[in-house]
């Protein structure tokens, strides 16, 4: 498919998609920002909707018109169940069902590495982990990212519509921990990876995880490079002042030893 013109970004007031917001029209995307909070900073010629994915008419407009839906919207890190599924579960049934009624065609959804959190990391000489890799969330939180996975499933064989699942490792200007140099996505290549995933000649529902080129990468990019992505970046170059203020990851902690780290203790350790 060629690159769609008008996309729906959702969460467009969060940390991801204030990033995303002041990227992606570089690669010639007009962008229609949605949250339920104002959008504050510049957002060029950017219309904006302030609402809620529970207002079922306003998602229906925001989507209305549009070539194709970036979802970035939701709870970002743990919480309750009943927050989560409010607004990761129940808002991601609610897109897709505003997808569907007005017939777009491609949806890029912001599922995470906490969708499979419990599988081990690599070590030494440990293949990539596979984007194969059965769900194994560690949260509510991955627990609601494979619910979004497993619904743009349903909805690529019953309705048709194309998904793209981008399991995100971590998209900061910076890496924030010595973990994040295995998972850590530069924003600019958060943009490429995106725009490769909204423009892709793919159908029905793909997986793919999101990170730069690491030099300590944990999985496998090879289903992100299929749809022409190139990252460009590398966490290495941060890596000697996080490790000399951090320390090397102990295998032996709870929190160093699965893909999702932190995430997989109880409660889980913040920041991550």
């Amino acid at each position: 498919m060629t690159a769609p013109r008008t996309v729906l970004l959702t969460g467009a007031a969060g940390g991801l998609g204030t990033l995303m917001r002041d990227l992606l029209p570089a690669h010639g995307y007009r962008l229609r920002l949605f949250d339920v909070r104002p959008v504050e900073g510049d957002t060029g010629d950017a219309e904006v909707i302030t609402a809620d994915l529970a207002d079922e008419q306003a998602l229906r407009a925001a989507v209305r018109g549009t070539d194709a839906v970036l979802h970035l919207a939701g709870i970002s890190l743990e919480s309750t169940f009943d927050k989560i599924l409010r607004a990761n579960i129940e808002g991601t049934h609610r897109l897709y069902e505003a997808v569907r009624t007005e017939g777009v065609r491609r949806v890029v959804f912001a599922s995470s590495n906490h969708a499979v959190g419990f599988t081990p990391r690599p070590r030494g000489d440990d293949p990539l982990i596979p984007i194969g890799t059965p769900h194994r969330p560690d949260t509510f939180y991955g627990l609601s990212k494979c619910f979004g996975e497993d619904l743009a499933q349903l909805y690529a064989d019953l309705h048709g519509i194309d998904t793209v699942s981008v399991r995100i490792g971590s998209c900061f200007p910076e890496p924030r921990s010595v973990r994040n140099l295995s998972v850590w996505m530069s924003p600019a290549d958060g943009a490429r990876l995106f725009h490769a995933a909204l423009s892709a000649d793919t159908s029905g529902h793909t997986v793919v995880y999101g990170s730069s080129a690491n030099t300590r990468l944990w999985w496998d990019l090879s289903g992100a490079r299929a749809l022409g992505y190139e990252p460009q970046d590398d966490s290495e170059v941060y890596a000697a002042a996080l490790i000399a203020q951090q320390g090397e990851l102990d295998p032996d902690e709870p929190a160093h030893a699965n893909l999702g780290g932190p995430f997989c203790t109880d409660p889980p350790i913040w920041p991550y």
